[in-house]
């Protein structure tokens, strides 16, 4: 940490409020989901014409409006990673270890699991209607299933750095940990995808995957890279953080509701006529959401981590990647299908679930060892109420 940090303990305690530093949209943004569903809704009600359009602006199936969105969804989000910091973990390397075991083996498996248990098994009653998936008809469940599976396996690499600034968490390391996922994700989502959804009776081209984690996490991750390294040799590092990412970073919220927009538009008349599918897709999620925060925090407490390595720790291995999953459900199945559907209600209960667990953590932070120097906010008073 900066030496600058040394002067904290002298300053007033400074209560940090779950969500208090959150930028408009992100801090509102399952209401901006919400609004983007109805508008969708009524946009595919009143102007039918836009299924078309969009049609006609495609090119081998990618409709070129939403892969110009995916992109703008995940460059911001690049951009801001300091891939030079991950040789910092070679120095503590627990916590990233531990991520990725959780992310990587575990994660998978369990959102399989309750995904099968309840859309597979308990809902699948309520799930009996089929779509066709290049000119194949698939019970909706299983396409559910499928939507989930990719959420389950992309692990959350960019608002992962608000929720372990909020829980008093080690930004140093948590940025490591989100590099290094970042990295893994490259290498380890197409193939661990593809043997997921084979399992579940979805078969999808290998080509199909690669091309799909290449271009919305490699191009981004690319472009970000060299931006991010152009912009700091010429404009320097505070032009960067203070005008560049300022206005910045609501592009990709932006880009997501842009995106969720056109969705909905052709998911509306099925949503219309079964409301409560969303809510069937949501327990799973939430289920499993708490429950890989519960094994990780868990873990992390009885390898003796301390809390500010801990907390993010178990928070980046229960939130998602929806922008990768929603963008790899688009393009392996379409935009009006169940499974990119089923990535959207992971956006819905995504901000209010980590705000909670976010609060979780700082209530049980004396459960671990304690760290100040790696906390962001080192006022005794403060870390009190933790």
């Amino acid at each position: 940490m900066s030496s600058d940090r040394s002067q904290l303990p002298h300053q007033p305690a400074t209560a940090v409020q779950a969500g208090g530093q959150l930028n408009l949209f992100e801090r509102y943004l399952t209401l901006w989901v919400a609004l983007c569903i109805v508008a969708g809704i009524l946009l595919g009600r009143f102007f039918p014409t836009v299924a078309v359009t969009l049609d006609a602006m495609s090119l081998y199936q990618v409709s070129i409006p939403i892969a110009v969105c995916l992109f703008f969804m995940m460059y911001p989000i690049m951009v801001k990673i300091d891939f030079g910091q991950a040789k910092r973990a070679a120095q503590m390397p627990k916590p990233v270890l531990l991520t990725l075991v959780v992310n990587w083996l575990i994660k998978p498996l369990t959102m399989v699991a309750f995904s099968q248990i309840f859309l597979g098994w308990l809902f699948r009653d309520w799930l009996q209607t089929t779509e066709l998936i290049r000119g194949v008809p698939v019970a909706l469940a299983d396409a559910y299933i499928a939507g989930t599976i990719l959420l389950g396996i992309a692990p959350c690499t960019a608002m992962v750095l608000m929720w372990g600034y909020l829980s008093f968490s080690n930004q140093g390391h948590t940025l490591v940990m989100v590099a290094i996922n970042s990295l893994a994700m490259l290498f380890l989502y197409a193939p661990l995808g593809r043997w997921l959804l084979a399992a579940n009776n979805l078969s999808v081209p290998w080509e199909t995957i690669v091309l799909s984690v290449l271009v919305y996490v490699g191009l981004p991750l690319l472009a970000g890279a060299i931006s991010r390294t152009w912009i700091l040799r010429n404009k320097g590092k505070t032009w960067f953080d203070q005008v560049f990412l300022k206005y910045l970073s609501p592009l990709s919220v932006i880009a997501l509701l842009t995106t969720l927009v056109l969705l909905f538009a052709f998911k509306g008349e099925l949503i219309v006529r079964n409301p409560l599918h969303i809510l069937l897709i949501a327990v799973p999620l939430f289920l499993q959401t708490n429950f890989i925060f519960l094994i990780t925090y868990v873990a992390a407490q009885k390898l003796g981590m301390v809390y500010e390595d801990a907390a993010p720790a178990a928070l980046i291995g229960a939130s998602n990647h929806f922008e990768v999953a929603i963008a790899t459900a688009i393009t392996l199945f379409g935009l009006n299908s169940g499974a990119a559907l089923a990535t959207v209600v992971g956006v819905l209960i995504e901000v209010p679930l980590m705000l909670m667990l976010v609060e979780f953590c700082k209530r049980t932070a004396f459960w671990f060892p304690r760290d100040p120097e790696k906390a962001t906010l080192r006022d005794p008073r403060c870390l009190s109420k933790l």
